[in-house]
């Protein structure tokens, strides 16, 4: 068998030399990054989160030997956590719901069990995207400002956008608009609401001017978001509301339609915390027939 001349084997194997050679040189140049403005960059990108905690996380990376994906993921979502966080407590805030008033303080044991079991079904949420509104319906003192707040809790704690008003201080404000005439732009703002809470409609008489903004909003929202609303008048007994036997028929059947109604019969909680309080105190003198004041 005839063997290649030496000066090729020679050359072949110089060439072989110098491409491992540059190979190896090649792996051990390690490209230079400047991580020197990292955290500038990042609150430039608005990542507040991951500014913060990209140092420790990097070091556990290190320490773990995570891949570059899991310090990325991690990292991620540490900013997707806080930020869900801080978008609660900014929806809360613009919310107005009353203090104290959550679902894990209501006395569900005051209402009926059906009741407690639809609003386990509303408080996911579901009848926003459908725009169905809430009407609840009781004598003064009946939980029904109690039950809005704590339902109205629990939806913005999944990220839904609440506001929290009482008629009268409603009504007021689109009164206000109306003079200024910045009703169209006051109804806008209030249309980014998905739920809009009116608490305690016909507890307080208004004049004509004042129901007829209130019908406005009405109108105007019908199909485009929730109402969530409160009285302690029937239907029956609207009339005094909106003045008008057309304007009531109007606004009722925009309010029925995609809606759930809700009746609570049921005592005055105020009333009975207040037959508990006048039990008569241990040791007190009894007054006699016939004895001295």
């Amino acid at each position: 068998m005839n063997k290649p001349p030496a000066a090729a084997t020679a050359k072949s194997t110089a060439k072989t030399r110098s491409s491992k050679k540059a190979a190896s040189s090649r792996r051990s140049s390690k490209p230079t990054i400047d991580t020197s403005k990292l955290s500038d960059q990042l609150k430039e990108l608005r990542l507040p989160t991951f500014r913060e905690q990209y140092p420790t996380a990097a070091e556990q990376a290190a320490r773990e030997g995570w891949t570059h994906p899991q310090f990325l993921s991690d990292l991620t979502a540490k900013e997707c956590q806080a930020r869900h966080h801080n978008r609660i407590e900014r929806l809360m805030r613009n919310s107005q719901l009353l203090a104290g008033k959550t679902w894990e303080q209501f006395q569900w044991s005051r209402v009926p069990l059906h009741v407690t079991q639809q609003f386990e079904t509303l408080r996911n949420g579901a009848f926003l995207d459908r725009q169905d509104n809430l009407l609840i319906f009781g004598k003064p003192g009946s939980g029904k400002t109690n039950l809005l707040c704590a339902l109205g809790d629990q939806l913005v704690r999944r990220g839904r956008s609440v506001l929290f008003s009482t008629c009268q201080m409603l009504v007021q404000e689109l009164l206000r608009a109306k003079r200024d005439l910045r009703l169209e732009r006051l109804i806008k703002k209030l249309h980014k609401y998905e739920a809009l809470i009116i608490d305690d409609l016909g507890y307080v008489q208004q004049s004509r001017e004042e129901m007829e903004v209130l019908f406005t909003l009405l109108s105007e929202r019908y199909e485009r978001g929730s109402l969530l609303l409160s009285s302690n008048l029937p239907f029956s007994k609207w009339e005094q509301i909106f003045k008008d036997p057309m304007t009531t028929a109007a606004a009722i059947d925009r309010l029925i339609h995609h809606s759930v109604i809700i009746e609570l019969n049921i005592p005055s909680y105020r009333l009975e915390a207040a037959k508990k309080n006048k039990t008569p105190k241990h040791g007190s003198p009894q007054s006699k027939p016939g004895s001295e004041e």
